[in-house]
């Protein structure tokens, strides 16, 4: 049986994330919400195919769940 945690872990973008920024998350490895607060910001933009309006979604759902990208530039 599932936690709730277990399925957080499971979400991985919110809606509205473009498919080219999807693209580049699946090629970095990123699958999961939580994989987002291993990275900063900065790193998440030199992905190719990731724009501000996907950071900007992302930061929100992380936001929402308690959740914030790693610290530092």
């Amino acid at each position: 049986m599932s936690t709730n945690k277990q399925v957080e872990d499971q979400l991985v973008l919110p809606k509205g994330v473009a498919a080219p920024a999807r693209r580049a998350l699946a090629g970095a490895g990123i699958t999961k919400l939580h994989d987002f607060t291993q990275i900063t910001e900065t790193e998440l933009m030199k992905l190719h195919g990731m724009g501000p309006k996907a950071r900007d979604l992302i930061r929100e759902e992380l936001a929402a769940k308690g959740l914030s990208f790693k610290p530092g530039s």
